[in-house]
């Protein structure tokens, strides 16, 4: 009975990251796209940061639609790399889920 317990967790999680990636799809793009595209990219230093404040970020945006948590005018894989580092060092990476 113990198996079919955790099989259904797994299921309802696997169901709900598929709710949240449906909805993401449906997200809008922002109008200020040209805007940032006259300006310098971020790039390595400008994602850490980025990633350092997501958590904060990610709060601001739910009230406020001119605050984003991820730079559109990003020179790509190392912003995303800073990105991801710095979302890590906050304690969202893989080390809790090793434990």
């Amino acid at each position: 009975m113990y198996s079919n317990t955790k099989s259904s967790r797994n299921l309802a999680k696997m169901l709900l990251c598929l709710v949240f990636l449906s909805l993401t799809s449906c997200a809008d793009v922002s109008p200020h796209v040209q805007d940032c595209v006259t300006s310098s990219p971020y790039g390595f230093w400008g994602g850490l940061w980025h990633g350092i404040v997501a958590p904060i970020s990610f709060i601001g945006s739910l009230f406020f639609d001119d605050i984003a948590f991820y730079a559109y005018n990003n020179n790509g894989r190392w912003y995303d790399f800073g990105f991801v580092l710095g979302a890590g060092i906050l304690g969202f990476g893989g080390s809790n889920a090793s434990r």
